[in-house]
Order: structure tokens, then C-alpha cells, then sequence
């Protein structure tokens, strides 16, 4: 597994795996994709053995980037954390420890902010991504939403 900057050629994977996730994630079109790698800290496809397996994007503080929950953190933490926006993992390479490697590898991106930090869908609660990311060590800082969709607001301090 290897994570290597997204490119134009990706944008076609990216944005259909976006699509079939997009009950747990943002939804995601060409102009949208393009303003999220011009302001990410990494874009990057999860490729393993030469074939996408999926992507993640990061944005340090400090970005014009207008999503709320990054906006949330920003306010919380100042210039003290590294955002993930959405990791998403194709289901025919889920299972392989794929996750776990990309984490690894993100969060030592993250050291030097302190932290890195993420929202879960609490309610309805993704379940399995919860317990990943608490076993992992993240803890809820927060909550935001509204009732019927609601996103728990994690966070793991760094050193």
C-alpha cells in the first residue's frame, strides 16, 4: 500500500467512489474535488500494487477551506491540529488493513500540528467507523448536526 498525490487521471475513481459512499460523506462533484485539492494539505490515492484501492484528503489550519466542521476545529484548536476530511476505502480492497496503513501514515503528517482531528457520523451511527477510530485512540470533543444526522467530532492529541 502506498499513498500518492491524486491527479487528473484519478478524478474519475475518486469522484465514483465518493458516490458510493456518499450516505457516510459529503457529496462530491468535479468543481467540488478541484476546490478541495487546491486547498488540502495531501490528496492522495490509496494504490495498492498499482491499482487505486481509495483516497484520502487533509487540510492543515490555516486554509480558506469552507467546510463547517473544519471551521469547528479551527475555532477549538487555532492553528494546533490536521484535519481529515474523508478517507474512503473501495469495498472489493476493505478488510486488508488498508485503513490502518493510511492512519499510520497520515497521522505521522499530523505530528506537527499536535493532533489530528475528524468527524463520524454518530447519528445514524456509523458504527464500524467509530470503533476504528476509538480503538485508534480518538475521543469526542464534540457534536454537531442536527437530530437524524449528527457527527461525532473527534480527536487524537500527538507527540
Amino acid at each position: 500500500m502506498r499513498l500518492r498525490p491524486i491527479t487528473s487521471d484519478d478524478h474519475a475513481f475518486v469522484l465514483a467512489l465518493n458516490e458510493r459512499n456518499v450516505e457516510l460523506l459529503a457529496p462530491l462533484d468535479g468543481d467540488r474535488l478541484g476546490y478541495l485539492l487546491d486547498r488540502a494539505d495531501r490528496g492522495d490515492v490509496i494504490e495498492v500494487d498499482g491499482d487505486p484501492a481509495g483516497f484520502v484528503i487533509t487540510f492543515a489550519p490555516g486554509t480558506d477551506y469552507d467546510g463547517l466542521n473544519y471551521a469547528w476545529f479551527t475555532e477549538r484548536y487555532g492553528p494546533a491540529f490536521y484535519y481529515l476530511d474523508r478517507v474512503v476505502i473501495d469495498d472489493s480492497f476493505r478488510r486488508r488493513g488498508l485503513g490502518a496503513a493510511a492512519y499510520d501514515e497520515l497521522e505521522r503528517s499530523a505530528v506537527p500540528h499536535g493532533r489530528m482531528v475528524l468527524e463520524v457520523n454518530s447519528e445514524p451511527p456509523n458504527e464500524p467507523s467509530l470503533a476504528f477510530h476509538r480503538g485508534r485512540g480518538y475521543v469526542d470533543v464534540g457534536t454537531r448536526g442536527e437530530p437524524g444526522h449528527q457527527v461525532a467530532l473527534l480527536s487524537l492529541e500527538l507527540e
